[in-house]
């Protein structure tokens, strides 16, 4: 069995004496990922995880290790570790200008139409770095993988290797798996036609795809009949294409309880909600926790906490936000932008609101997860209030790791939120004013309801932990189906089937 991902679950540094050094590879992928490679199952089936070298010094590890497989370096990644060396002209292109600056924008639905996107000479060189860098991955697979073996292809960065990978190795069980959302076809199709036709159809190279929402799931299923003309969405028996039928399952990733419990016990924990009580001085705390991506939606978040302080003056004094954002791809102009944007709204905020004894917003731009959990433990209102998420795994970790219950503001557009409406504050992402009096209702909920929610957040949350998760598309890809693939739900069951 093999995974394959952008990001692997080691990094790389270079120490001071010039050694390499690894820790744990970042993001909510690699996270879900590892724990299930951790299973002992997962684990005695022989199993190796193939990612991209992310800078010079995973390049350097990649190069220093016989054919690529790196040594845990300390660290336990689950399975041994083969990272890919590409040249930098490949990455940049296949990651930045094309899964970053295009794939990421399309499918959350980012454009601001009238300047972009605008698809030139640019484009087309990214683009043939995209189609070499998922050759290389499909390569690598094919070697390494034994007859028969099982593949697991993770995200839009690699959305060409099943076909690619078909080619190579018919023998293989391959799936994919979506951890962002999916355009709908009128909005896929901005894309270059012949882009459009490559992505759905090596996608459909895979014998079971797999999406977070059972809304994703039907938009890519309408993509593919709008652009591949095949039939439409909803047929039990799969998406079939080019002779042959790849299924289509709904896998909501949850989180471990007893894994984030525990390391929220942990000493660091403890100290850093010993400095946030403090912080608080008494005071209710509103929380936000996210990448500073565009699609997060923190801009309008505070704009609508601006709001809450405005026409509800009683909660002067007596509310903190807490904003806790990490910085994301600042290599690219738009992110840079956007987290200009936001330590702008947060000063703004200040300037108005506080006084000698009160801040009103604490903006912090760092990656400190400790200090996260600390925050999920002790707030009382969570908002996630994505313009567009594959599915968010912070609005099911805050309801766990709650010590007195948490209401959760909760954007429509979260994959999450076809699990979670009925508990969750649902607002309008766009909507500043109704997000706003979502904050209001959210601090006025009484007590015993905010625990009984959180409760039933909370169960919902850890209903598929990632080994369950992870073992449940196993099963799927690998018991007998009609043809290539497994039987997928239908569409009208997709939301609760796996």
């Amino acid at each position: 069995m093999l995974i394959a991902s952008n990001r692997g679950p080691i990094a790389f540094d270079v120490d001071d004496d010039g050694r390499l050094t690894g820790r744990r590879g970042g993001g909510g992928l690699v996270t879900g990922l590892q724990d299930a490679a951790r299973d002992p199952r997962v684990r005695a089936g022989g199993s190796m995880w193939i990612c991209a070298a992310l800078d010079d010094a995973d390049r350097r590890a990649a190069r220093e290790a016989p054919h690529g497989r790196l040594d845990r370096a300390g660290h336990d990644t689950g399975v041994p570790v083969r990272m890919l060396d590409m040249d930098r002209d490949t990455f940049d292109g296949a990651y930045n200008a094309i899964a970053n600056r295009t794939l990421w924008f399309v499918q959350h639905m980012l454009y601001a139409i009238p300047e972009a996107p605008s698809f030139g000479p640019d484009f087309r060189r990214g683009w043939a770095a995209f189609e070499r860098y998922n050759a290389l991955f499909a390569r690598a697979l094919a070697a390494e993988a034994a007859p028969g073996a099982a593949v697991f292809v993770q995200d839009y960065h690699l959305a060409l290797v099943p076909g690619y990978l078909r080619e190579l190795r018919p023998d293989l069980r391959i799936a994919h798996f979506s951890h962002t959302p999916w355009a709908p076809p009128e909005y896929f199709r901005l894309l270059p036609d012949a882009v459009t036709q490559a992505l759905l159809g090596g996608m459909l190279g895979a014998d079971r795809l797999g999406f977070l929402a059972g809304r994703w799931a039907a938009a890519f299923e309408a993509c593919c009949t709008d652009v591949l003309g095949t039939r439409p969405p909803g047929d039990p028996a799969g998406i079939r294409f080019a002779g042959r039928t790849t299924g289509v399952g709904v896998h909501p990733l949850g989180v471990d309880a007893a894994a984030l419990t525990e390391r929220a016990a942990a000493p660091d924990v403890a100290r850093r909600a010993g400095q946030l009580r403090t912080l608080a001085a008494g005071r209710r705390i509103i929380l936000r926790i996210d990448r500073t991506e565009l699609s997060k939606n923190i801009v309008r978040g505070l704009e609508a906490y601006r709001e809450l302080l405005r026409t509800h003056p009683e909660w002067i004094g007596r509310v903190v936000h807490l904003v806790y954002a990490c910085p994301s791809r600042n290599e690219l102009p738009e992110y840079r932008r956007y987290m200009a944007a936001v330590q702008r709204t947060a000063a703004e905020i200040c300037a108005e609101f506080a006084t000698d004894s009160w801040v009103p917003l604490h903006l912090e731009i760092a990656d400190d997860y400790p200090r996260s959990l600390a925050a999920l433990s002790l707030a009382e209102v969570l908002v996630v209030n994505p313009v567009r998420d594959g599915m968010n795994l912070v609005a099911k970790e805050g309801p766990v790791l709650s010590r007195d219950g948490v209401a959760l503001v909760l954007s429509r557009e979260a994959g999450v939120c076809a699990q979670m409406d009925r508990d969750a504050l649902v607002v309008n992402p766009f909507d500043v004013s109704a997000t706003a009096a979502a904050m209001h209702a959210a601090l006025g909920q009484p007590a015993s309801e905010r625990r009984a929610r959180t409760a039933r957040l909370a169960a919902v949350a850890t209903a598929l932990p990632p080994r369950v998760w992870f073992h449940e598309q196993i099963e799927a890809l690998t018991r007998p189906g009609p043809e290539a693939g497994a039987e997928p739900a239908p569409l009208d069951q997709l939301e609760t089937t796996g």
